[in-house]
Order: structure tokens, then C-alpha cells, then sequence
């Protein structure tokens, strides 16, 4: 493939990707969205955070695999039982990263 031909692919994605983007914006009220699907995109922002964190909390280090002896994952759900309880953000966040390098610190 080309150099230029590269070019016009990136940039033709890129205009796809923003137009995409931007007719969420746009369009905003406009549209009317069935219920069905109006319900399913409430759980959108969660399911995009749960695949952003998951495997920086499962994957130590580039290693696959799921062992207890990471201490990211009990750390990770420690936080998950503190957010479920509280709903507090700035108290998941503290017990969490306190959970975390108090295992650090045991040396698990």
C-alpha cells in the first residue's frame, strides 16, 4: 500500500470516526429512541469503564492470567464491595489504593 493511499485510509476513518461522534451531538432530541433501546444504553458508561479497568487490574505486568497472587484483583474487588455499599467515589478510590499497597507491602 501506498504512502498516499495510507493517508487517504486514515483520514477517511478519521471523518467517519468524527461524523460519527457528531451525530450524536447534533442530533441530540431530535431523534426519538425506542424504549427498548433508550433502557440498553443506560448501561453503556459501565460496561466501557469495566473494559477499560479489567485488564489493567487482571493483567500485571503484560502477564495473562487470572491468579490471587496479583494483589491488583483483591484490591479491585475490595474497591468493588466499598462502591456497591457507599456509592462514594472518593472512598472507593482511598480504600482501594489502600487495600492495594497495604497487599504490596505484605508482598503478595
Amino acid at each position: 500500500m501506498s504512502e498516499l493511499a495510507q493517508w487517504t485510509t486514515f483520514l477517511l476513518i478519521g471523518a467517519g470516526t468524527f461524523a460519527i461522534r457528531l451525530s450524536f451531538i447534533e442530533f441530540y432530541g431530535a431523534l426519538r429512541l425506542p424504549p427498548l433501546l433508550r433502557r440498553a444504553l443506560v448501561y453503556v458508561p459501565a460496561s466501557v469503564l469495566a473494559a477499560l479497568v479489567l485488564p489493567a487490574v487482571v493483567f500485571q505486568d503484560a502477564h495473562s492470567g487470572l491468579a490471587w497472587s496479583n494483589p491488583q484483583i483483591p484490591a479491585a474487588v475490595v474497591a468493588g464491595l466499598v462502591a456497591w455499599r457507599t456509592r462514594s467515589t472518593l472512598l472507593t478510590l482511598s480504600v482501594g489504593m489502600a487495600a492495594l499497597w497495604g497487599l504490596k507491602h505484605l508482598g503478595l
